[in-house]
């Protein structure tokens, strides 16, 4: 599985703890940053990994901010993107099985590494169910061409 992830400044920490995970689990991971300190704009960062979900470079994406809020929202401005903001276990599951979210979207302000944990588990070992489903997530795609 190969993997894009990001966050901006206030997500940072998690980002590294996440990124590890992923490797240790043999997932490939392409870390697009930021590398520098500092404020960062969460656009900015949300967009190489939105563009490599949606071109098919990458098999999943994860993006991390304060809240997940702003990531969130300017992940799913990409068409074929469906960003999920996950705060337990049971919202990440769903996004996967109902949803085939494609990527992750974590709020480090409110997710601890236990949690984090967790989430990551049930997002990346649960599959789309498809079915009703999948007609679904067809009609958010083609509602917004």
């Amino acid at each position: 599985m190969k993997v894009a992830i990001s966050s901006d400044h206030a997500g940072n920490q998690l980002r590294q703890f996440v990124k590890e995970w992923c490797l240790q689990r043999g997932y490939e991971v392409i870390d697009h940053g930021p590398q520098e300190e500092g404020s960062v704009d969460y656009p900015v960062y949300a967009a190489p990994v939105a563009k490599a979900v949606q071109s098919g470079v990458v098999d999943r994406g994860i993006l991390i901010c304060g809240s997940g809020m702003g990531m969130s929202i300017a992940a799913n401005r990409f068409q074929g993107v469906r960003a999920a903001l996950c705060r337990e276990e049971l919202s990440a599951r769903m996004s996967r099985l109902h949803n085939d979210a494609n990527i992750l979207v974590l709020g480090e302000r409110f997710t601890g590494l236990s949690m984090a944990e967790a989430i990551l588990s049930a997002w990346f070992d649960t599959d789309f169910e498809g079915g009703r489903h999948a007609r679904r997530v067809g009609l958010i795609d083609k509602e917004s061409e």
